[in-house]
C-alpha cells in the first residue's frame, strides 16, 4: 500500500467526520471493505494504464483500492457531501485522482480522461440498468467494465438465451459486449446493507457487434419480444407493423417460439429484415 493511501485515515472516522448518512434517494450502499474494494480492482484487470472511470464513488472504498492499485482515477459523483470529502483524497494523491460534481446520466463519459478508458464502480442501484444502456451507446469507447448490480440485475444481463432472465439487456449487452459474472457481494459488507444480494459482473465491449443490426431498430425488437414474453413472437411482435409472420420466416426464426428462446444473432437477424422490409 502506497504511503499516501496508508496513511489515510480509516474510511468509518472519515464519514463520521463529515457525517455522511446514505441517500436512499440516491440509491446509495457504501461499500467499506478494502478488502473487497481490492477485489473489485483486481476483477478490472491492468488498471495502470489510461483512464479508470468511476461512477458514484461515495466516500471513496473503492477509489481508494484503484488509487493504491496505480490507476489514475476521475470519479464522477452527485452528492455535494461525498465531493467535498473525495476533495481530501484527491489532495493525498496529486494529479491521480479528479472529482467531478454532476450527474453520470447527464455526461458523456466516453471522452474522460485519456484511453484506455475503464469503468470501475459500485453503481446506484436505481439508476444502473439507465448508466448501462447510456454507455451501450459507445461501447468501444471503453476497454472494459467491471460494474456491481443488484444480483437479479446482473444475472439478466449474463443470461443465457431459454432461461427465464433472459430478457432485453440480455440481448443488448451480449451484442456488443463479452459478458461474465465475476462474483457476488453479501449485503452484509455494505454500509447500510441492501434488501438484495450485490454481484460484480465484467463487461468487455466486442471490436465489432456481435451480428450486423441496427441498434435503434434491435431495441425496438427487443422491446416488443420482451414486452409480451409469454406470448409467441407472431403476437408479440405484432406491435413492429408488418406480417410478424413474413418477419420471422425471413429472419429464419420460428414464429410459435417465444422471445426467450432466440440467440442474439437471431435477434439482429430480425431487426435486419424489419429494416428491409419496412
Amino acid at each position: 500500500m502506497s504511503d499516501a493511501i496508508k496513511d489515510l485515515p480509516p474510511l468509518r472516522d472519515v464519514i463520521a467526520r463529515h457525517g455522511l448518512g446514505a441517500d436512499k434517494s440516491l440509491g446509495q450502499h457504501f461499500l467499506l471493505d478494502l478488502n473487497l474494494c481490492a477485489r473489485i480492482v483486481r476483477a478490472a484487470g491492468d488498471v495502470t494504464q489510461g483512464t479508470c472511470i468511476e461512477i458514484g464513488p461515495g466516500p471513496g472504498g473503492l477509489t481508494r483500492a484503484l488509487l493504491e492499485a496505480g490507476a489514475h482515477v476521475i470519479a464522477v459523483e452527485k452528492d455535494p457531501r461525498c465531493v467535498a470529502l473525495l476533495a481530501e483524497l484527491a489532495a493525498a494523491v496529486p494529479g491521480r485522482l479528479e472529482v467531478i460534481s454532476g450527474d453520470a446520466l447527464k455526461l458523456d463519459i466516453s471522452t474522460l480522461g485519456r484511453g484506455p478508458r475503464r469503468i470501475v464502480a459500485n453503481l446506484p442501484y436505481n439508476v444502473a440498468t439507465e448508466l448501462l444502456f447510456t454507455w451501450l451507446k459507445t461501447p468501444t469507447a471503453f476497454e472494459s467494465m467491471t460494474l456491481m448490480f443488484q444480483r437479479e440485475v446482473a444475472q439478466r444481463i449474463a443470461a443465457e438465451p431459454g432461461s427465464k432472465t433472459f430478457g432485453r439487456v440480455s440481448v443488448m449487452s451480449q451484442w456488443l459486449c463479452e459478458v461474465a459474472i465475476a462474483f457476488d457481494i453479501n449485503p452484509r459488507a455494505f454500509t447500510p446493507p441492501p434488501k438484495v444480494d450485490s454481484t460484480v459482473i465484467s463487461l468487455k465491449p466486442r471490436a465489432v457487434p456481435l451480428a450486423p443490426a441496427n441498434a435503434a431498430t434491435l431495441q425496438r425488437v427487443t422491446a416488443a419480444a420482451f414486452g409480451q414474453r409469454r406470448k409467441m413472437l407472431r403476437q408479440s411482435l405484432k406491435s413492429l407493423g408488418g406480417d410478424p409472420i413474413a418477419l420471422c420466416e425471413a429472419s429464419g426464426v420460428d414464429p410459435t417460439a417465444r422471445a426467450e428462446a432466440l440467440s442474439v444473432e437471431q435477434f439482429c437477424a430480425l431487426a435486419r429484415n424489419v429494416d428491409s422490409l419496412s
